[in-house]
């Protein structure tokens, strides 16, 4: 994974191969940085509704093994991609400077 100081965005699809893909991050406001901010935030959209739809799956007593397997995939998909939007902020973030005074 490129380092906070390498300037590429970890986007938040991959390659048809399941590869990571980057942006150069030169330019925050791009097209296509415009798109994968578009795209972190429906994945985090859907993410929370998953979320909601799991909470009612468990409340129900009569939820069968479909239904609990359905739930734990969705659970699965979404955090996959919240992770993986977490990695790319994570990966924009300012490098923390040292202290001039040593402390």
């Amino acid at each position: 994974m490129p380092t906070p100081e390498s300037r590429f965005r970890l986007l938040p699809w991959t390659s048809p191969d399941g590869r990571p893909c980057y942006l150069s991050a030169d330019n925050p406001r791009s097209r296509l940085s415009r798109l994968a901010d578009d795209v972190e935030a429906a994945q985090l959209s859907s993410g929370a509704q998953v979320l909601g739809g799991a909470e009612a799956v468990l409340a129900d007593p009569r939820a069968g093994v479909r239904e609990l397997r359905f739930t734990t995939a969705r659970l699965t998909e979404s955090l996959r991609d919240a992770l993986r939007v977490a990695d790319s902020r994570g990966g924009r973030l300012p490098m923390p400077t040292e202290p001039e005074d040593g402390g």
